[in-house]
């Protein structure tokens, strides 16, 4: 039985457009000390696993790569979508690249946690429950009324309920009960286990997740038969349905960094780029901000982003409007 994290690094972090690019999203930025995320996330883990699995999409996956061999780190394997179909899916090839009795600590590649004692417990819990056969989902202690999260509903180790994305009223409820914690997407179970429970709850996701991954080239999944694979979230195919589910409530410091409110929550307030309640990004001009509050202001070279901060999460709207209107500027 091996320890495996697998890394999923599909993302383009359309909310954090312009910095954040289809050629280089944001996971693979070095914002954090000349890091990037995944370096970070790639770090954290290597102490607890015995290997890594990185799933990633033919866009960047020389991007990880070039990291993993700076990082020296062995082993290691990657899985390559031909297209993005959601995280139910890219679970499922590296369940399948498994043995059934590994136990598959599945990360995000784009958060940001503090490494301390906290964390490590709660690895060790989720390892722990995991090896009874449960699926592993972890929660976080809510700082604010976020409407950009899910949220569980638990006590102790047994999740209630999932509420999706809720309203502010809803997200202000939550916090004040102290009966909810936000749905990190971090989780933690066998290999065979998630499988079983995909194959119960999701057939024609198993199904054809598995023989995309059966046909690949290499590391390289066939494309025509990863498009038939339905796209879906593993919370909506496995944890939100599934009888085996459990939650590690977690207290150590995390953020998702999805959005540039996350990052100014994260730059601390002697930093030059931060003037009184404003922000600039990525650039080496003079910034002057007068009779203004909240605003970010984020450059590239070929874009400029001007953002109240408290409208962090509509950067996505933009970059899907330029999806179809200029995908120039997306590249």
């Amino acid at each position: 039985m091996k320890i495996i994290n697998v890394i999923l690094s599909g993302g383009v972090g359309s909310r954090l457009w312009p910095l954040s690019r289809k050629s280089k999203p944001k996971q693979y930025l070095p914002l954090f000390d000349g890091k990037s995320l995944f370096e970070l996330a790639v770090e954290r883990n290597m102490s607890v696993c015995d290997k890594i699995c990185v799933v990633g999409g033919i866009d960047n996956y020389l991007l990880s790569r070039n990291i993993l061999k700076k990082l020296k780190v062995k082993p290691y394997s990657e899985i390559v979508e031909a297209c993005p179909r959601n995280t139910a899916a890219a679970i499922a090839f590296a369940a399948l690249e498994a043995n059934p009795e590994d136990i598959l600590l599945v990360t995000p590649s784009d958060h940001l946690i503090k490494n301390d004692k906290r964390y490590y417990k709660s690895l060790e819990s989720a390892i722990d429950l995991a090896n009874q056969d449960h699926i592993v989902t972890f929660g976080f202690k809510p700082m604010s009324a976020e409407t950009g999260f899910g949220y569980i509903e638990y006590l102790d180790n047994d999740v209630i309920s999932f509420r999706e994305k809720p309203t502010q009223e809803l997200a202000e409820s939550f916090l004040e009960s102290g009966n909810f914690l936000w749905n990190s997407g971090c989780f933690c179970f066998k290999a065979g286990v998630y499988l079983d429970e995909l194959k119960k709850n999701e057939p024609e996701v198993y199904t054809s997740s598995k023989r995309a991954f059966f046909k690949s080239n290499g590391i390289f999944l066939n494309e025509i038969l990863s498009m038939e694979i339905p796209s879906i979230s593993v919370d909506y195919a496995v944890m939100e349905k599934t009888e085996r589910i459990k939650v590690v409530p977690s207290f150590f410091e995390w953020s998702d960094m999805g959005s540039f409110l996350a990052i100014y929550d994260f730059i601390p307030s002697t930093d030059a780029r931060k003037s009184s309640t404003n922000l600039s990004l990525n650039t080496d001009k003079l910034v002057e901000f007068v009779g203004v509050e909240n605003l970010i202001l984020v450059e590239t070279k070929d874009a400029i982003l001007v953002l109240n901060k408290n409208n962090a999460q509509d950067v996505k709207k933009v970059y899907e409007r330029l999806e179809i209107e200029n995908p120039t500027y997306l590249r």
